[in-house]
């Protein structure tokens, strides 16, 4: 650990810890797939019992209507945003007519692209321009990678936080939106070159079903198992590679973390430069239907496929960049988490304090700029360690040389530590630590870590990877909806139900402008050309 950041945690332990560090705010977003008794996709529309897609403030859909999404109230308490989590799942299995959520990322079994319905959210324009951009994307890209599920994690440090470390910093004169803008931008940056931390420890996603693939080129040397399992013995997460949720047409894609005005202006040009490629695709069809938005490198900001972002709550009709340029970065959210099959939410305790205290550290230690050499040797890590993370003596590159994956984990636990404790200081039960233990095992371990477990339980039994997880869906759902709810009941849920769908009627009741004026307001807001 450096000086520099040993006299920051001594200075951090002199305040008010409850306050300043144990108050971390907190929300997460679980992707589920719907799925029949047999593990078929399911073909059904998103149920009309659990609300409306468009406005339901903690059930939605992401790329299709089988995609369901699970959103946790903002929380400092990991213990609520799982409890949180729990009866979302237990309130939508009792709507969902005997179906099942498929608890892993990489898809079930799917015969053809034509069977994944895309997401529909009615009649309202916006409603309408949430379905074209998902349309697009199936134009793009396809619509197996749009189905991968995942956890997203938004975290932000608690307000009382920013004044002390501003002290702590000497900075005590600057202006503190700007200043939280800062230092949240300098984490992103040194999470980019610890990220491969993440797929390592809890990556879920070593192994996945041949029709995944079907008619996609790869050059990654799969073994086989069982009837049409795919899996490659050191993998760690297969959703983050080329063929997952990491998007190769992205790859030359350079997005500036050196500041927030970099940061938005490099996604200001994507959202801006037409595509050729993309142009070919059309905008309308023959009937005039659109088939995506526009034909601009990203369609939307959203398009934009990265392991974490940082974010702002966006107000009405305000675009995500909109919203940073008004207020700065609010909080960020880590986009890097498999659904951990091995919970019956798809996330557990130690895994989220972990990134906690990761995030910490990103966070206090220094951050210099990222230059593109800087972002080459992250990438390269990342690759490594998806693909063979658990292989004996693999080696990564750190900015002084080259570094053991295990040698590396343990000094980056060895940092965690002073961290941990403050985090733990005067709380009941030691988590961080416990999550720091823990992972120190996985490291030291390998085969301790979600994939290696998981590879273990399939290669023992010679099991696919859809038997095995049907079997956890089963087992799942049987647990969710016998346990009691925990902070809500029934009823609470119903009337979330019944709410979000009034309002979405509502707006489908308002006067609203054609679709192609709505469209041109939208992208001349955000200074976007737009054209038919």
């Amino acid at each position: 650990m450096s000086d520099i950041l040993s006299q920051r945690l001594e200075q951090l332990a002199q305040s008010d810890v409850t306050q300043t560090l144990q108050a971390i705010r907190r929300g997460i977003e679980k992707e589920s797939l719907r799925i029949d008794e047999d593990g078929v996709l399911s073909q059904q529309s998103h149920p009309a019992a659990l609300g409306s897609a468009l406005t339901h403030p903690a059930i939605t859909t992401d790329y299709s209507e089988a995609l369901v999404e699970f959103i946790t109230p903002v929380s400092d308490s990991i213990d609520d945003s799982l409890a949180s989590l729990a009866d979302a799942h237990k309130f939508a299995f009792g709507k969902m007519n005997g179906e099942q959520f498929w608890p892993m990322s990489m898809p079930c079994y799917v015969e053809d692209e034509s069977q994944i319905p895309v997401a529909q959210y009615g009649s309202s324009n916006i409603a309408q321009m949430k379905t074209i951009y998902r349309k697009g994307l199936h134009m793009r890209y396809g619509s197996m990678m749009q189905i991968i599920a995942g956890v997203h994690y938004n975290f932000s440090m608690p307000e009382a936080f920013w004044p002390v470390w501003q002290d702590i910093l000497g900075q005590q004169d600057a202006d503190l939106g700007e200043f939280r803008s800062e230092h949240y931008m300098g984490l992103l940056r040194n999470y980019y070159r610890y990220a491969w931390v993440i797929p390592f420890l809890f990556g879920a996603s070593p192994a996945l079903c041949g029709s995944f693939i079907q008619g996609r080129e790869h050059n990654l040397p799969f073994e086989k198992l069982g009837k049409g399992t795919l899996y490659l013995p050191y993998a760690t997460s297969l959703r983050m590679s080329d063929l997952g949720y990491t998007n190769s047409a992205q790859s030359q894609l350079y997005v500036c973390h050196n500041s927030l005005k970099d940061y938005v202006g490099c996604l200001q040009s994507a959202i801006s430069t037409p595509s050729d490629d993309f142009a070919k695709m059309g905008i309308k069809d023959a009937d005039g239907n659109y088939l995506q938005l526009n034909a601009n490198v990203l369609q939307i900001e959203n398009e934009l496929y990265s392991p974490i972002r940082p974010k702002r709550v966006a107000q009405s009709g305000e675009t995500p960049t909109q919203a940073l340029r008004r207020a700065g970065v609010e909080y960020v959210e880590v986009r890097s988490l498999d659904v951990n099959p091995f919970s019956p939410v798809g996330v557990d305790k130690l895994t989220i304090a972990f990134i906690d205290l990761l995030l910490c550290l990103c966070l206090f230690e220094e951050s210099g700029p990222r230059d593109p050499e800087d972002q080459q040797r992250a990438r390269d890590n990342m690759i490594k360690v998806i693909e063979e993370g658990r292989k004996p003596g693999l080696m990564l590159e750190r900015r002084n040389g080259p570094v053991s994956l295990r040698q590396w984990g343990e000094d980056i636990v060895e940092q965690l530590k002073p961290i941990a404790k403050l985090l733990d200081q005067g709380q009941r039960h030691n988590t961080y630590q416990q999550a720091l233990a823990a992972q120190l095992r996985r490291f030291q371990q390998p085969e301790l870590t979600t994939s290696g477990r998981l590879i273990e339980q399939l290669v023992k039994s010679n099991m696919d990877n859809g038997q095995f997880g049907l079997h956890l869906a089963s087992q799942y759902k049987k647990l969710l909806t016998s346990v009691p709810y925990q902070q809500s009941d029934d009823s609470y849920w119903q009337n979330l139900a019944a709410q979000s769908l009034q309002q979405q009627s509502d707006m489908e009741q308002q006067t609203q402008p054609s679709l192609d004026d709505f469209l041109a307001d939208y992208f001349a807001r955000n200074g976007q050309p737009f054209s038919l």
